[in-house]
């Protein structure tokens, strides 16, 4: 079982959860010999947000998820928690987890996790060049009658 570091988990997870799940059952079309350990199940979390993104926290609202855990024959136990109603992408997704604590995670990382991060960053630079074409500058003139 290879060990990875919480951060790279956290990682390769927030990458998993947020991937179309078109795109992860094509880059992930078989599923490994697993145990289910805990059946997809769909709830709700609170979404908190700060002011100013450094102030007081608040609840903003709720958000719907769906979560799931997995063994593989191995033993290796894999969690994932998605947005949505999806349960069979919070199934593989968690599969793909514990798949990236065994021995076949680097051939994962480049296989899966590297290709679904380049794709969300190439849709964000998209979102984001999109969204600066509509920006306006604002400033202001001074008159000469202030003095």
């Amino acid at each position: 079982m290879t060990d990875a570091s919480p951060l790279a988990r956290k990682t390769w997870m927030a990458t998993l959860a947020k991937a179309p799940p078109a795109r992860l059952v094509a880059l992930v079309p078989h599923l490994p010999a697993h145990t289910v350990l805990r059946q997809p199940e769909i709830g709700a979390v609170m979404v908190r947000g700060r002011v100013g993104a450094t102030g007081s926290a608040f609840n903003l609202g709720e958000m719907t998820v769906t979560r799931a855990s997995v063994r593989l024959a191995t033993g290796e136990v894999g969690h994932a928690w998605v947005q949505g109603r999806d349960k069979g992408h919070a199934l593989r997704a968690a599969a793909v987890d514990a798949l990236m604590q065994t021995g076949q995670a680097a051939e994962l990382m480049s296989r899966v996790v590297q290709p679904l991060e380049a794709e969300a960053r190439a849709a964000r630079a998209t979102r984001a060049a999109k969204a600066a074409g509509t920006r306006v500058d604002f400033f202001t003139m001074v008159r000469g009658e202030d003095k």
